[in-house]
């Protein structure tokens, strides 16, 4: 009895284990994800690695056992060649070839038959040193040289035959490509096999060896041309994988999200339930009324800006008299009070637009290398009428080539702007001045005025739409100029910073990540 009960409490104990265990996971799903996403790629790269030594290994096995069937061709080839002329060496001493004949033999330098001491009694073409030879033929046939020249030798009864023969007739050049025909003594008698790894043959009627050098460079050269595809095999899945992993956790972090909302209205009080309903409510409420004021200042500008074009143009029509006089001096008057006013107000119109597009995401940017002195010579270019006009002096300051990240129309933007608000709040006889300055990692350009300067209550609200810094004598626009600026820096990866007190001038400047 009481091990039975032991047992079942065992086995209640295991299984809450096991509860406990299976639950971890799904408390962070992230870290479970991450860490099945690190064993599948680490499977797939042990798997190509293990492959990938497998097939290094099966090459090279395949290298040596083709360089070992080649070495048995050159000396079984060598091996023919050498019986060749040992014949013809017989033939010779035989009396059957004539000593002028030996010269037209092909590979054949010469030939001599000697007595078993080694004197000559018939010789024809080369030299060769029979009293030397003698004592090395006793024990068989014998070759030797040094690459320029070879000499197979061998008994016949009481005789020794020599023949003198070009190394080169002894195996093709093909055959000896990284290969060479070595003595027994280890002389080199044809071709080089280099210093690496060899294998060797030996041929089976004369006392030669051919070497082969092993071509690991080639068998590993076509293993190496296959790694691309391992690394494919191994980081293709795991890639995938991964993407995938963040697909589905991100959909079951909605959806848990969405279900611990629902448990908490469950288990709330109905105080709280209604609280936290009115919460969401008013949460979409306000994304929908952000969302329908950007698609309503967008419409109404299109809107308000089609009849401005109408009356601006009319406006001119009349003021120039494309039909005839007004009538009165007035009328001509109001005309072109009419024209300005509604120029004026097309480009407030325009500023609420653009900046309702940058604040919604809409504005288009194309990040290219781009040349930042060329852009800021060809603003100064453009303002250089209207500085002119207000007898401000408009300067820039010489620079090279200074290449950054941005997109050229945006940079075009924001100094058109920055020179527009310094030329604006800058007295006449006064100077403006644009310089291009390259930094380690970023490029800056400064426009620096001899305006009045900001106050102290007016840096903090640098940037904020709708802010306008009134002063005497100047008519200010609808306060989105540096609103735009900052926000279209911002959205290319740059900044645009103002710095100035009142009465020392302003210093705008723009800076882009480096090219």
């Amino acid at each position: 009895m009481a091990s039975g009960k032991t047992l079942a409490y065992s086995r209640a104990f295991f299984r809450s284990a096991l509860a406990k265990v299976s639950r971890l996971p799904e408390r962070n799903i992230r870290l479970t994800v991450v860490l099945c996403v690190v064993a599948i790629a680490g499977s797939f790269a042990a798997a190509g690695t293990i492959q990938l030594r497998f097939d290094r290994v099966q090459a090279l096995r395949l290298t040596v056992a083709f360089d070992r069937q080649r070495a048995a061709e050159l000396a079984a080839y060598a091996d023919d060649s050498l019986s060749r002329f040992a014949r013809i060496g017989l033939m010779f001493a035989n009396g059957g070839l004539a000593e002028e004949a030996v010269a037209a033999l092909p590979g054949v330098r010469g030939i001599a038959v000697s007595d078993g001491s080694g004197l000559n009694f018939r010789h024809s073409g080369e030299a060769i040193d029979m009293y030397a030879l003698a004592p090395l033929t006793r024990g068989g046939r014998y070759i030797a040289g040094d690459g320029r020249g070879l000499i197979v030798a061998f008994k016949d009864y009481d005789r020794i035959v020599a023949v003198s023969i070009d190394p080169s007739t002894v195996a093709p050049l093909p055959l000896l490509k990284d290969a060479e025909l070595v003595s027994s003594s280890g002389v080199t008698l044809a071709g080089g096999a280099g210093d690496g790894e060899t294998v060797s043959a030996a041929a089976k009627g004369w006392p030669l060896t051919a070497r082969i050098g092993i071509g690991n460079e080639d068998a590993l050269g076509a293993w190496y041309g296959s790694l691309p595809l391992y690394l494919f095999v191994i980081l293709g899945p795991a890639l995938v994988g991964g993407w995938l992993a963040v697909l589905f956790v991100r959909e079951f972090e909605q959806r848990a999200k969405a279900a611990r909302a629902i448990r908490a209205l469950r288990s709330a009080h109905p105080a709280e339930a209604r609280l936290l309903v009115r919460l969401a409510s008013a949460e979409r409420h306000a994304a929908e009324s952000m969302r329908a004021k950007n698609e309503f200042i967008a419409h109404m500008s299109h809107e308000l800006r089609t009849p401005l074009n109408a009356i601006i143009g009319f406006s001119e029509v009349i003021e120039r008299g494309y039909f005839g006089p007004a009538g009165h001096p007035k009328y001509t008057e109001y005309a072109r009070d009419i024209g300005t006013a509604g120029r004026s107000l097309h480009d407030k119109i325009g500023d609420i637009l653009e900046f309702a597009n940058i604040e919604a995401g809409r504005y288009p940017l194309a990040i290219e290398t781009c040349d930042a002195g060329a852009i800021a010579e060809r603003c100064v270019n453009e303002n250089a009428g209207k500085a002119f006009s207000r007898r401000i002096r408009l300067d820039m300051m010489p620079t090279t080539p200074a290449m950054m990240r941005a997109d050229p129309a945006g940079v075009r933007r924001i100094l058109t702007s920055l020179l527009a608000n310094a030329l604006t709040f800058t007295p006449e006889d006064g100077r403006v001045r644009v310089e291009v300055l390259e930094e380690e990692s970023a490029v800056a350009i400064r426009v620096t005025d001899s305006g009045g300067g900001l106050k102290r209550h007016e840096i903090a609200q640098i940037g904020k739409p709708f802010r306008r810094f009134e002063r005497d004598g100047v008519s200010t626009g609808t306060g989105l100029g540096l609103a735009i600026v900052m926000e279209l820096a911002r959205r290319m990866g740059g900044a645009v910073s103002l710095a100035g007190t009142k009465g020392t001038g302003l210093s705008a400047e723009l800076r882009m990540p480096k090219a």
